[in-house]
Protein backbone atom coordinates (compact mmCIF):
# COMPACT_ATOMS: atom_id res chain seq x y z
CA UNK A 1 0.00 0.00 0.00
CA UNK A 2 1.18 3.53 -0.71
CA UNK A 3 1.04 6.15 1.97
CA UNK A 4 -1.75 8.65 1.41
CA UNK A 5 -0.84 12.29 0.98
CA UNK A 6 -1.25 14.42 4.09
CA UNK A 7 -4.55 16.26 4.33
CA UNK A 8 -4.36 19.96 3.40
CA UNK A 9 -4.23 22.39 6.28
CA UNK A 10 -7.84 23.46 7.02
CA UNK A 11 -6.60 27.01 7.66
CA UNK A 12 -5.12 27.38 4.17
CA UNK A 13 -7.84 29.67 2.73
CA UNK A 14 -7.84 31.96 5.76
CA UNK A 15 -4.05 32.02 5.70
CA UNK A 16 -4.04 32.93 2.01
CA UNK A 17 -6.50 35.77 2.65
CA UNK A 18 -4.17 37.16 5.31
CA UNK A 19 -1.14 37.02 3.04
CA UNK A 20 -3.10 38.68 0.24
CA UNK A 21 -3.85 41.62 2.57
CA UNK A 22 -0.16 42.46 2.63
CA UNK A 23 0.24 41.81 -1.08
CA UNK A 24 -2.68 44.14 -1.88
CA UNK A 25 -1.13 47.00 0.10
CA UNK A 26 2.22 46.55 -1.66
CA UNK A 27 0.65 46.50 -5.12
CA UNK A 28 -1.60 49.43 -4.30
CA UNK A 29 1.44 51.58 -3.57
CA UNK A 30 2.75 50.98 -7.08
CA UNK A 31 -0.18 52.86 -8.61
CA UNK A 32 -1.43 55.33 -5.98
CA UNK A 33 1.57 57.62 -6.15
CA UNK A 34 0.98 58.96 -9.67
CA UNK A 35 -2.29 60.51 -8.52
CA UNK A 36 -0.74 61.84 -5.30
CA UNK A 37 2.35 63.44 -6.90
CA UNK A 38 0.92 66.95 -7.44
CA UNK A 39 -0.12 67.17 -3.77
CA UNK A 40 3.24 65.78 -2.64
CA UNK A 41 5.05 68.39 -4.72
CA UNK A 42 3.07 71.28 -3.25
CA UNK A 43 3.38 69.97 0.31
CA UNK A 44 7.10 69.11 0.35
CA UNK A 45 8.45 71.47 -2.29
CA UNK A 46 9.76 68.53 -4.34
CA UNK A 47 10.96 69.36 -7.84
CA UNK A 48 10.19 67.43 -11.02
CA UNK A 49 13.21 65.13 -10.68
CA UNK A 50 12.46 64.38 -7.03
CA UNK A 51 8.82 63.60 -7.83
CA UNK A 52 9.92 61.14 -10.50
CA UNK A 53 12.21 59.41 -8.02
CA UNK A 54 9.35 59.02 -5.54
CA UNK A 55 7.82 56.71 -8.16
CA UNK A 56 11.01 55.28 -9.66
CA UNK A 57 12.64 54.47 -6.32
CA UNK A 58 9.70 52.31 -5.27
CA UNK A 59 9.34 50.58 -8.64
CA UNK A 60 13.03 49.70 -8.88
CA UNK A 61 13.27 48.49 -5.27
CA UNK A 62 10.04 46.50 -5.68
CA UNK A 63 11.52 44.73 -8.71
CA UNK A 64 14.94 43.98 -7.19
CA UNK A 65 14.02 41.53 -4.44
CA UNK A 66 11.38 38.95 -5.50
CA UNK A 67 13.90 36.21 -6.34
CA UNK A 68 15.95 36.94 -3.21
CA UNK A 69 12.79 37.03 -1.09
CA UNK A 70 11.58 33.79 -2.63
CA UNK A 71 14.84 32.04 -1.81
CA UNK A 72 14.78 33.31 1.77
CA UNK A 73 11.20 32.04 2.12
CA UNK A 74 12.20 28.61 0.82
CA UNK A 75 15.14 28.55 3.25
CA UNK A 76 13.86 30.20 6.42
CA UNK A 77 10.10 29.69 6.31
CA UNK A 78 7.52 31.76 4.44
CA UNK A 79 5.55 32.92 7.47
CA UNK A 80 8.70 34.32 9.04
CA UNK A 81 9.83 36.19 5.92
CA UNK A 82 6.27 37.38 5.20
CA UNK A 83 5.95 38.78 8.73
CA UNK A 84 9.32 40.54 8.50
CA UNK A 85 8.39 41.97 5.09
CA UNK A 86 5.02 43.31 6.29
CA UNK A 87 6.52 44.86 9.43
CA UNK A 88 9.22 46.57 7.36
CA UNK A 89 6.60 47.76 4.88
CA UNK A 90 4.44 49.21 7.69
CA UNK A 91 7.34 51.10 9.27
CA UNK A 92 8.46 52.44 5.88
CA UNK A 93 4.88 53.47 5.00
CA UNK A 94 4.62 55.45 8.24
CA UNK A 95 7.98 57.09 7.46
CA UNK A 96 6.71 58.09 4.00
CA UNK A 97 3.56 59.62 5.50
CA UNK A 98 5.57 61.56 8.08
CA UNK A 99 8.39 62.65 5.74
CA UNK A 100 9.02 66.41 6.11
CA UNK A 101 10.95 66.73 2.85
CA UNK A 102 11.47 65.05 -0.49
CA UNK A 103 14.84 63.45 0.34
CA UNK A 104 13.53 61.49 3.32
CA UNK A 105 10.38 60.61 1.41
CA UNK A 106 12.39 59.09 -1.46
CA UNK A 107 14.58 57.10 0.95
CA UNK A 108 11.50 55.77 2.76
CA UNK A 109 9.88 54.83 -0.57
CA UNK A 110 12.93 52.78 -1.55
CA UNK A 111 12.80 50.88 1.75
CA UNK A 112 9.05 50.46 1.33
CA UNK A 113 9.60 48.98 -2.15
CA UNK A 114 12.25 46.53 -0.91
CA UNK A 115 9.96 45.09 1.77
CA UNK A 116 6.93 45.20 -0.54
CA UNK A 117 8.75 43.18 -3.18
CA UNK A 118 9.57 40.46 -0.64
CA UNK A 119 5.90 39.66 0.05
CA UNK A 120 4.85 38.32 -3.35
CA UNK A 121 7.12 35.24 -3.49
CA UNK A 122 5.90 34.17 -0.05
CA UNK A 123 2.32 34.14 -1.35
CA UNK A 124 3.05 32.11 -4.49
CA UNK A 125 5.35 29.77 -2.56
CA UNK A 126 2.65 29.26 0.08
CA UNK A 127 0.12 28.37 -2.62
CA UNK A 128 2.52 25.81 -4.11
CA UNK A 129 3.02 24.12 -0.75
CA UNK A 130 -0.31 24.49 1.06
CA UNK A 131 -2.77 23.70 -1.73
CA UNK A 132 -3.20 20.42 -3.61
CA UNK A 133 -2.81 20.60 -7.38
CA UNK A 134 -6.56 20.66 -8.03
CA UNK A 135 -7.01 23.73 -5.81
CA UNK A 136 -4.08 25.80 -6.98
CA UNK A 137 -5.98 27.34 -9.88
CA UNK A 138 -8.57 28.77 -7.48
CA UNK A 139 -5.85 29.95 -5.08
CA UNK A 140 -3.91 31.65 -7.86
CA UNK A 141 -7.25 33.12 -8.98
CA UNK A 142 -7.44 34.97 -5.68
CA UNK A 143 -3.86 36.12 -6.15
CA UNK A 144 -4.68 37.33 -9.67
CA UNK A 145 -7.71 39.16 -8.30
CA UNK A 146 -5.46 40.89 -5.77
CA UNK A 147 -2.91 41.86 -8.43
CA UNK A 148 -5.56 43.30 -10.74
CA UNK A 149 -7.55 45.06 -8.04
CA UNK A 150 -4.48 46.45 -6.25
CA UNK A 151 -3.05 47.91 -9.44
CA UNK A 152 -6.29 49.25 -10.90
CA UNK A 153 -7.92 50.56 -7.70
CA UNK A 154 -4.88 52.58 -6.67
CA UNK A 155 -5.86 55.76 -8.55
CA UNK A 156 -9.44 55.56 -7.23
CA UNK A 157 -8.41 55.11 -3.59
CA UNK A 158 -5.78 57.84 -3.87
CA UNK A 159 -8.29 60.23 -5.39
CA UNK A 160 -10.82 59.57 -2.62
CA UNK A 161 -8.27 60.00 0.19
CA UNK A 162 -6.84 63.19 -1.29
CA UNK A 163 -10.36 64.57 -1.72
CA UNK A 164 -11.17 63.68 1.91
CA UNK A 165 -7.93 64.91 3.50
CA UNK A 166 -7.13 67.85 1.28
CA UNK A 167 -3.86 68.59 -0.55
CA UNK A 168 -1.73 68.77 2.63
CA UNK A 169 -2.99 65.72 4.55
CA UNK A 170 -4.66 63.65 1.83
CA UNK A 171 -1.49 62.32 0.22
CA UNK A 172 -0.16 61.29 3.64
CA UNK A 173 -3.34 59.29 4.28
CA UNK A 174 -2.55 57.31 1.12
CA UNK A 175 0.46 55.84 2.95
CA UNK A 176 -0.84 55.86 6.53
CA UNK A 177 -3.65 53.50 5.49
CA UNK A 178 -1.02 50.76 5.12
CA UNK A 179 -0.27 50.86 8.85
CA UNK A 180 -3.50 49.36 10.26
CA UNK A 181 -3.79 46.95 7.33
CA UNK A 182 -0.22 45.74 7.86
CA UNK A 183 -0.56 45.38 11.63
CA UNK A 184 -3.74 43.33 11.15
CA UNK A 185 -1.96 41.12 8.58
CA UNK A 186 0.93 40.44 10.97
CA UNK A 187 -1.34 39.54 13.91
CA UNK A 188 -3.54 37.28 11.80
CA UNK A 189 -0.54 35.67 10.12
CA UNK A 190 0.81 34.62 13.53
CA UNK A 191 -2.53 32.95 14.20
CA UNK A 192 -3.58 31.44 10.87
CA UNK A 193 -0.53 31.07 8.59
CA UNK A 194 1.19 27.75 9.38
CA UNK A 195 4.85 27.84 10.35
CA UNK A 196 6.21 25.80 7.43
CA UNK A 197 9.41 23.82 7.88
CA UNK A 198 12.32 25.42 6.02
CA UNK A 199 15.21 23.44 4.61
CA UNK A 200 17.52 22.19 7.32
CA UNK A 201 20.44 21.12 5.17
CA UNK A 202 23.64 23.14 5.20
CA UNK A 203 23.40 24.00 1.52
CA UNK A 204 19.72 24.84 1.86
CA UNK A 205 20.37 27.23 4.73
CA UNK A 206 23.32 29.04 3.15
CA UNK A 207 22.64 32.53 1.79
CA UNK A 208 24.13 33.04 -1.67
CA UNK A 209 25.39 36.58 -1.07
CA UNK A 210 27.36 36.87 -4.32
CA UNK A 211 24.34 35.67 -6.29
CA UNK A 212 22.12 38.24 -4.57
CA UNK A 213 24.60 41.04 -5.39
CA UNK A 214 24.91 39.99 -9.04
CA UNK A 215 21.15 39.63 -9.45
CA UNK A 216 20.41 42.96 -7.76
CA UNK A 217 23.01 44.80 -9.83
CA UNK A 218 21.84 43.15 -13.06
CA UNK A 219 18.14 43.91 -12.52
CA UNK A 220 18.93 47.48 -11.43
CA UNK A 221 21.07 48.15 -14.51
CA UNK A 222 18.36 46.60 -16.69
CA UNK A 223 15.34 48.41 -15.26
CA UNK A 224 16.87 51.80 -14.40
CA UNK A 225 17.41 52.92 -18.01
CA UNK A 226 14.00 51.53 -19.03
CA UNK A 227 12.18 53.43 -16.28
CA UNK A 228 14.22 56.61 -16.69
CA UNK A 229 13.84 56.63 -20.49
CA UNK A 230 10.10 56.78 -19.92
CA UNK A 231 10.45 59.73 -17.55
CA UNK A 232 13.42 62.11 -17.77
CA UNK A 233 16.45 60.02 -18.63
CA UNK A 234 18.41 60.63 -21.80
CA UNK A 235 19.77 58.08 -24.28
CA UNK A 236 22.99 57.75 -22.24
CA UNK A 237 21.10 55.87 -19.53
CA UNK A 238 20.69 53.04 -22.05
CA UNK A 239 24.44 52.42 -21.72
CA UNK A 240 23.62 50.75 -18.40
CA UNK A 241 22.23 47.83 -20.42
CA UNK A 242 25.84 46.83 -21.13
CA UNK A 243 26.85 46.21 -17.50
CA UNK A 244 23.39 44.64 -16.99
CA UNK A 245 24.31 41.98 -19.54
CA UNK A 246 27.66 41.47 -17.80
CA UNK A 247 26.15 41.11 -14.33
CA UNK A 248 23.46 38.69 -15.55
CA UNK A 249 26.02 36.60 -17.47
CA UNK A 250 28.20 36.38 -14.35
CA UNK A 251 25.08 35.45 -12.35
CA UNK A 252 24.28 32.55 -14.69
CA UNK A 253 27.86 31.25 -14.49
CA UNK A 254 27.89 31.53 -10.70
CA UNK A 255 24.47 29.92 -10.25
CA UNK A 256 25.33 27.12 -12.70
CA UNK A 257 28.34 26.23 -10.58
CA UNK A 258 26.32 26.25 -7.34
CA UNK A 259 23.45 24.31 -8.95
CA UNK A 260 25.81 21.62 -10.21
CA UNK A 261 27.38 21.29 -6.75
CA UNK A 262 23.94 21.47 -5.06
CA UNK A 263 25.42 24.22 -2.89
CA UNK A 264 22.34 26.34 -2.20
CA UNK A 265 22.12 28.61 -5.29
CA UNK A 266 20.02 31.73 -5.10
CA UNK A 267 18.53 30.92 -8.52
CA UNK A 268 18.32 27.16 -9.07
CA UNK A 269 18.90 26.82 -12.82
CA UNK A 270 17.12 23.45 -12.83
CA UNK A 271 13.94 25.53 -12.94
CA UNK A 272 14.79 26.47 -16.52
CA UNK A 273 14.78 22.83 -17.59
CA UNK A 274 11.00 22.87 -17.06
CA UNK A 275 9.53 23.89 -20.42
CA UNK A 276 6.21 25.13 -19.00
CA UNK A 277 8.09 27.36 -16.53
CA UNK A 278 10.24 28.96 -19.24
CA UNK A 279 7.21 29.53 -21.48
CA UNK A 280 5.28 31.13 -18.64
CA UNK A 281 8.12 33.47 -17.71
CA UNK A 282 8.56 34.70 -21.30
CA UNK A 283 4.79 35.07 -21.66
CA UNK A 284 4.66 37.14 -18.45
CA UNK A 285 7.20 39.62 -19.84
CA UNK A 286 5.41 39.98 -23.19
CA UNK A 287 1.86 40.25 -21.85
CA UNK A 288 2.73 42.68 -19.05
CA UNK A 289 4.30 44.89 -21.74
CA UNK A 290 0.80 45.10 -23.21
CA UNK A 291 -1.30 45.22 -20.07
CA UNK A 292 0.11 47.55 -17.44
CA UNK A 293 0.76 50.56 -19.66
CA UNK A 294 -2.94 51.02 -20.50
CA UNK A 295 -4.02 52.54 -17.13
CA UNK A 296 -1.02 54.89 -17.37
CA UNK A 297 -1.88 56.28 -20.81
CA UNK A 298 -5.57 56.48 -19.85
CA UNK A 299 -4.59 58.66 -16.87
CA UNK A 300 -2.50 60.89 -19.16
CA UNK A 301 -5.40 61.17 -21.59
CA UNK A 302 -7.97 61.91 -18.89
CA UNK A 303 -5.96 64.49 -16.98
CA UNK A 304 -3.76 66.13 -19.62
CA UNK A 305 -6.21 65.96 -22.52
CA UNK A 306 -9.67 66.16 -20.94
CA UNK A 307 -8.90 68.05 -17.72
CA UNK A 308 -10.23 65.37 -15.37
CA UNK A 309 -9.60 65.68 -11.64
CA UNK A 310 -7.57 62.98 -9.89
CA UNK A 311 -10.78 61.38 -8.63
CA UNK A 312 -12.46 61.47 -12.06
CA UNK A 313 -9.34 59.94 -13.59
CA UNK A 314 -9.44 57.15 -11.02
CA UNK A 315 -13.13 56.54 -11.67
CA UNK A 316 -12.32 56.35 -15.37
CA UNK A 317 -10.50 53.03 -14.80
CA UNK A 318 -12.92 51.63 -12.20
CA UNK A 319 -14.63 49.42 -14.79
CA UNK A 320 -11.24 47.93 -15.62
CA UNK A 321 -10.61 47.20 -11.94
CA UNK A 322 -14.02 45.56 -11.51
CA UNK A 323 -13.41 43.43 -14.60
CA UNK A 324 -10.09 42.23 -13.17
CA UNK A 325 -11.81 41.31 -9.90
CA UNK A 326 -14.38 39.25 -11.85
CA UNK A 327 -12.04 37.62 -14.35
CA UNK A 328 -9.24 36.36 -12.12
CA UNK A 329 -11.15 33.96 -9.82
CA UNK A 330 -13.39 32.68 -12.61
CA UNK A 331 -10.40 31.82 -14.80
CA UNK A 332 -8.72 30.24 -11.77
CA UNK A 333 -11.52 27.69 -11.53
CA UNK A 334 -11.17 26.57 -15.15
CA UNK A 335 -7.43 26.70 -15.82
CA UNK A 336 -6.71 23.19 -14.51
CA UNK A 337 -9.25 21.70 -16.92
CA UNK A 338 -8.71 23.91 -19.97
CA UNK A 339 -4.97 24.60 -19.72
CA UNK A 340 -3.08 26.93 -22.03
CA UNK A 341 -5.88 27.23 -24.65
CA UNK A 342 -7.61 29.38 -22.03
CA UNK A 343 -4.72 31.83 -22.32
CA UNK A 344 -4.97 31.91 -26.11
CA UNK A 345 -8.66 32.76 -25.93
CA UNK A 346 -8.25 35.36 -23.18
CA UNK A 347 -5.39 37.15 -24.94
CA UNK A 348 -7.36 37.13 -28.20
CA UNK A 349 -10.26 38.83 -26.39
CA UNK A 350 -7.85 41.31 -24.76
CA UNK A 351 -6.35 42.21 -28.14
CA UNK A 352 -9.72 42.58 -29.86
CA UNK A 353 -11.18 44.76 -27.09
CA UNK A 354 -8.07 46.97 -27.08
CA UNK A 355 -8.75 47.66 -30.77
CA UNK A 356 -12.41 48.43 -30.02
CA UNK A 357 -11.33 50.79 -27.21
CA UNK A 358 -9.10 52.70 -29.63
CA UNK A 359 -11.97 53.03 -32.14
CA UNK A 360 -14.34 54.36 -29.47
CA UNK A 361 -11.75 56.93 -28.41
CA UNK A 362 -11.53 58.11 -32.02
CA UNK A 363 -15.31 58.28 -32.41
CA UNK A 364 -15.56 60.58 -29.38
CA UNK A 365 -12.29 62.43 -29.96
CA UNK A 366 -13.80 65.87 -29.30
CA UNK A 367 -15.87 64.85 -26.24
CA UNK A 368 -14.60 66.13 -22.88
CA UNK A 369 -17.55 65.66 -20.52
CA UNK A 370 -16.27 63.35 -17.73
CA UNK A 371 -19.53 61.43 -17.24
CA UNK A 372 -20.04 60.91 -20.97
CA UNK A 373 -16.46 59.77 -21.60
CA UNK A 374 -16.42 57.38 -18.63
CA UNK A 375 -19.77 55.83 -19.63
CA UNK A 376 -18.73 55.42 -23.26
CA UNK A 377 -15.52 53.59 -22.35
CA UNK A 378 -16.72 51.61 -19.33
CA UNK A 379 -17.96 48.51 -21.20
CA UNK A 380 -14.77 47.85 -23.21
CA UNK A 381 -12.66 48.61 -20.12
CA UNK A 382 -14.75 46.16 -18.09
CA UNK A 383 -14.26 43.41 -20.69
CA UNK A 384 -10.58 44.32 -20.95
CA UNK A 385 -10.27 43.88 -17.17
CA UNK A 386 -12.00 40.48 -17.31
CA UNK A 387 -9.62 39.32 -20.04
CA UNK A 388 -6.57 40.66 -18.19
CA UNK A 389 -7.61 38.94 -14.96
CA UNK A 390 -8.22 35.73 -16.90
CA UNK A 391 -4.66 35.86 -18.25
CA UNK A 392 -2.50 36.66 -15.22
CA UNK A 393 -4.03 33.94 -13.03
CA UNK A 394 -3.85 31.00 -15.47
CA UNK A 395 -0.34 31.92 -16.53
CA UNK A 396 0.93 31.84 -12.94
CA UNK A 397 -0.84 28.53 -12.34
CA UNK A 398 0.51 26.92 -15.51
CA UNK A 399 4.00 28.38 -15.06
CA UNK A 400 4.41 26.86 -11.59
CA UNK A 401 2.41 23.67 -12.21
CA UNK A 402 5.44 21.45 -12.90
CA UNK A 403 7.82 23.18 -10.45
CA UNK A 404 8.99 21.32 -7.35
CA UNK A 405 7.03 22.91 -4.44
CA UNK A 406 10.29 23.11 -2.46
CA UNK A 407 11.44 25.69 -5.01
CA UNK A 408 8.05 27.41 -5.15
CA UNK A 409 9.25 30.62 -3.52
CA UNK A 410 12.18 31.30 -5.83
CA UNK A 411 10.13 30.18 -8.87
CA UNK A 412 7.39 32.63 -7.91
CA UNK A 413 10.06 35.31 -7.48
CA UNK A 414 11.29 34.73 -11.03
CA UNK A 415 7.74 35.06 -12.38
CA UNK A 416 7.21 38.30 -10.48
CA UNK A 417 10.53 39.71 -11.67
CA UNK A 418 9.44 38.88 -15.23
CA UNK A 419 6.18 40.72 -14.61
CA UNK A 420 8.02 43.77 -13.25
CA UNK A 421 10.35 43.84 -16.27
CA UNK A 422 7.36 43.60 -18.62
CA UNK A 423 5.49 46.29 -16.69
CA UNK A 424 8.44 48.67 -16.85
CA UNK A 425 8.93 48.11 -20.57
CA UNK A 426 5.23 48.44 -21.33
CA UNK A 427 4.71 51.60 -19.31
CA UNK A 428 7.82 53.15 -20.86
CA UNK A 429 6.99 52.26 -24.45
CA UNK A 430 3.27 53.10 -24.29
CA UNK A 431 3.92 56.25 -22.24
CA UNK A 432 6.66 57.40 -24.63
CA UNK A 433 4.41 56.78 -27.65
CA UNK A 434 1.71 58.93 -26.02
CA UNK A 435 4.10 61.75 -25.08
CA UNK A 436 5.73 61.86 -28.52
CA UNK A 437 2.32 61.95 -30.20
CA UNK A 438 1.25 65.05 -28.21
CA UNK A 439 4.59 66.83 -28.45
CA UNK A 440 3.97 70.53 -28.94
CA UNK A 441 0.25 70.32 -28.14
CA UNK A 442 -1.04 72.43 -25.26
CA UNK A 443 -2.37 70.21 -22.48
CA UNK A 444 -4.97 70.88 -19.82
CA UNK A 445 -4.35 74.00 -17.74
CA UNK A 446 -5.89 72.33 -14.69
CA UNK A 447 -8.77 70.21 -13.46
CA UNK A 448 -11.99 71.12 -15.23
CA UNK A 449 -10.14 72.74 -18.13
CA UNK A 450 -9.78 70.45 -21.18
CA UNK A 451 -6.97 70.87 -23.70
CA UNK A 452 -7.62 73.21 -26.62
CA UNK A 453 -7.30 70.29 -29.03
CA UNK A 454 -8.50 67.13 -27.23
CA UNK A 455 -8.49 65.21 -30.52
CA UNK A 456 -4.67 65.30 -30.49
CA UNK A 457 -4.71 63.54 -27.13
CA UNK A 458 -7.26 61.04 -28.45
CA UNK A 459 -4.89 60.27 -31.34
CA UNK A 460 -2.03 59.80 -28.87
CA UNK A 461 -4.08 57.36 -26.78
CA UNK A 462 -5.04 55.42 -29.91
CA UNK A 463 -1.38 55.16 -30.91
CA UNK A 464 -0.43 53.86 -27.46
CA UNK A 465 -3.24 51.29 -27.64
CA UNK A 466 -1.94 50.17 -31.05
CA UNK A 467 1.45 49.53 -29.46
CA UNK A 468 -0.30 47.48 -26.77
CA UNK A 469 -1.94 45.41 -29.52
CA UNK A 470 1.49 44.58 -30.98
CA UNK A 471 2.60 43.19 -27.61
CA UNK A 472 -0.61 41.25 -26.96
CA UNK A 473 -0.58 39.78 -30.47
CA UNK A 474 2.93 38.51 -29.74
CA UNK A 475 1.59 36.91 -26.56
CA UNK A 476 -1.12 35.15 -28.61
CA UNK A 477 1.53 33.74 -30.94
CA UNK A 478 3.66 32.53 -28.03
CA UNK A 479 0.72 30.75 -26.38
CA UNK A 480 -0.50 29.25 -29.64
CA UNK A 481 2.96 27.75 -30.30
CA UNK A 482 2.96 26.20 -26.84
CA UNK A 483 -0.54 24.75 -27.34
CA UNK A 484 0.53 23.21 -30.63
CA UNK A 485 3.63 21.74 -29.01
CA UNK A 486 1.48 20.07 -26.35
CA UNK A 487 -0.88 18.62 -28.96
CA UNK A 488 1.98 17.26 -31.05
CA UNK A 489 3.92 16.02 -28.05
Amino acid sequence: MTASAPAPDPRRWRALSVMLMGQFAALLDVSVTNVALPSIGRSTGAGASELQWIVTGYVLAFALVPVIGGRLGDQRGRRRIFTIAVLGFVIASAAVGLAPNAGLLIAARVVQGLFGGMMGPQVSGFIQNAFPAWERGRAFGRLGLTVGAGTALGPVIAGLLIAAGGPEIGWRLVFFINVPVGIAAVLLARRWVPADEPSSTASGRRVDVLGAILLGAGVLCLLFPIVETGQSGGPLTLLLLLPAAGFLFALVRHEARLTKADAGPLLDLRLFRVRSFVTGVVFAVVFFCSNTGIPLVLALYYQNGLGFTALQSGLGVTAYAIGSVVGAPVAGRFVSRVGRPLLVGAVAVFTSVTIVLGLLVQVGAEATDPAGVILRLCVPLFVLGIAGGAIVTPNQTLTLADVDPRRGGVAGGVVQTAQRVGSSIGQTVLGTAFVLAVAGAAGSAGAGSPAKDPATFADALTLALAVSVVFSASAILLSAIEVRRHRNG
